[in-house]
């Protein structure tokens, strides 16, 4: 079936569909367009999101957890999805948009050029129609005036009154007009004819011809918007063998995760290698009264006294908070990792310290690589002297050399860090509640070695700067240092003095803020700060350089000493830290 014969008289219908159906292409176009758009703020959006949750550098740590690793792939696998978003949105545009737009305007120009060849043929044939009617009025008007003629001449032939040459008048005037027409009925046929052949070559040939070519630009125009849907589903499924990789990827990275190995990873990291406390003795207080009843030194249980800092005047310290704390907290909390990683919990420096290590390691095996390098390059020279010159390397050599030494000098520091930091198990925290309790032992050692408090204030220097030291010391005080840790430890009975309180005081003590009014520990000497201290650990405090201090306990073989800051603040620091002049009576 064909337009040229089942729509011969719908001219004007097919020249609007053929314009609608452009439309609707050059409408599937705009779709394919808006939907390119679409698709590549759907892919900016995506990268913008995995840009968004990428992990900053203070995260970074974090993301040694299986499920935070599982969450790095699947923005990585999402970052690549939305790359082949982006390719569905550059080939539309590249094979269907483009396309459209040129097809859009060639099916223009073809339905203005087959129009106005079927425009020009109706033009042709209303032409035609219009001789035709021409020519028969003219006929019509002939036969009229020729009737007439006849009438007249019959009537004046039949009329005796009329003169012969009236009758010949009308004869001839008859004769006329039939001559007349029959030349207007010979045009009218010979239009009629001409007419009829063009208004049938017209509907049987011309304008079918055109109409067929109209229903031709039509069925192609339908066959590119059948291809360009096809298309933009091949386009879209093209991209889904990649799309599906991704999406294995991320469940792949699903089942990477592992609840256990992350558990492990936080005790790794937050392990600081500190034994649980001692239990609490039982203190009776009768008992007590008996065994103190010849001395005048008194004790109370360090149960309550405990505090944050672990030190005795904690307490006091904590309620003078407001206006003191804004200038002194900043001082405290500087968030500075000192070289050997002293500050942290013993479990957590050995790992930096190892990291540091391998670190080291790893640049000493680099360094010796590009040494070796340069010694074969010195051979070579040596060997073939127009390849270069031997000395040229010497400086490249020396330079290598001196990194290595330096390195090697680090290697060896951080080594000897290590070596200290795993024979440094005790802090102050594990060991300052049995310093305070009220044990029978410290009790008896409180009893026997009730004379610490001797006025005498002739000094003994007790050096314990690393790596050469010599503990100096009378009577029962001894120190030690240890090579292999670079730790001063001291051993001594010295008594832990506190103050007695009656039973009855006991009865109105709350479990929480309990402020005792204590006797501080008699003095054992005086020290200055060798090296500054940031306290992190619980009973520590901070010091500076050149600072000094009262002593009031010494090292108990854990490496920590107790020291006075004035009237006001007690606690644990480093004895390797210190510099000591003990009394002689200690």
């Amino acid at each position: 079936m064909t337009w040229g014969v089942e729509l011969w008289d719908q001219y004007d219908n097919l020249g609007a569909h053929t314009q609608r159906g452009i439309d609707f292409l050059d409408k599937y176009g705009q779709f394919i367009k808006d939907r390119c758009s679409i698709e590549g703020e759907y892919a900016s959006k995506l990268r913008r999101l995995v840009k968004n949750y990428q992990p900053k550098k203070k995260e970074e740590e974090d993301y040694q957890f299986s499920s935070c690793k599982a969450f790095l792939h699947m923005l990585n696998e999402v970052g690549d999805m939305a790359g082949q978003h982006e390719l569905i949105a550059e080939n539309m545009t590249t094979q269907i948009v483009k396309e459209i737009n040129n097809l859009v305007k060639e099916f223009k120009d073809e339905r203005k050029r087959h129009l106005h060849e079927g425009s020009k043929l109706q033009a042709q044939l209303q032409a035609s129609l219009a001789h035709l009617d021409k020519a028969k009025k003219a006929y019509e008007k002939a036969f009229r005036e020729a009737e007439k003629a006849q009438e007249n001449f019959s009537k004046a032939d039949a009329d005796l009154n009329l003169s012969r040459a009236e009758v010949e008048k009308a004869r001839t005037l008859s004769v006329m007009k039939n001559q007349t027409c029959e030349d207007c009925k010979t045009e009218y046929a010979n239009q009629l004819q001409k007419t009829n052949e063009l208004q049938r070559q017209h509907y049987s040939t011309t304008l079918p011809k055109v109409f067929q070519q109209l229903q031709d630009m039509d069925e192609r125009r339908i066959t590119f918007i059948q291809n360009f849907i096809k298309l933009s589903a091949d386009i879209q499924r093209h991209v889904f063998p990649i799309v599906n990789k991704c999406l294995d990827g991320i469940v792949k990275a699903s089942e990477t995760v592992d609840p256990k190995q992350d558990s492990r990873l936080v005790i790794e990291r937050f392990k600081s290698g500190f034994s649980p406390p001692e239990d609490y003795p039982f203190e009776d207080l009768s008992n007590l009264k008996n065994s103190e009843g010849n001395t005048s030194l008194h004790s109370v249980p360090s149960f309550k006294a405990e505090t944050i800092k672990g030190t005795i005047t904690a307490g006091k310290l904590k309620k003078r908070g407001g206006i003191f704390g804004i200038f002194s907290s900043n001082k405290h909390h500087i968030d500075e990792t000192k070289e050997d990683y002293s500050d942290l919990p013993p479990n957590q420096r050995k790992k930096k310290l190892t990291q540091k290590i391998e670190h080291i390691q790893n640049q000493i095996q680099q360094e010796t690589a590009a040494r070796d390098g340069l010694i074969k390059m010195k051979l070579v020279y040596e060997q073939n002297p127009a390849m270069g010159d031997p000395l040229s390397v010497e400086g490249q050599l020396t330079e290598s050399g001196h990194k290595l030494e330096k390195l090697q000098v680090e290697l060896q520091k951080f080594q000897n860090y290590l070596s200290e930091a795993e024979h440094m198990t005790l802090t102050p925290t594990s060991h300052k509640k049995d310093r305070n309790s009220l044990s029978e032992d410290s009790l008896s050692r409180s009893a026997s070695d009730s004379s610490v408090n001797n006025p005498n204030n002739n000094k003994i220097l007790v050096s314990n700067t690393p790596p050469q030291a010599n503990g100096k010391a009378d009577h029962n005080c001894s120190s030690s240092y240890s090579p292999e840790s670079g730790i001063s430890t001291s051993h001594t009975s010295i008594p832990e003095v506190d103050v007695y309180a009656d039973a009855e005081e006991f009865d109105n003590i709350e479990e929480e803020n309990v402020d005792f009014d204590l006797e501080p520990l008699p003095v054992l000497g005086t020290a200055r700060a060798l090296y500054p201290f940031d306290a992190q650990s619980e009973g520590s405090i901070p010091m500076e350089e050149g600072e000094e201090f009262e002593v009031v306990e010494l090292d108990q073989g854990d490496g920590w000493t107790r020291v006075r800051r004035g009237d006001v603040q007690e606690g644990f620091v480093p004895t390797t830290y210190l510099q000591c002049f003990l009394y002689n009576n200690c």
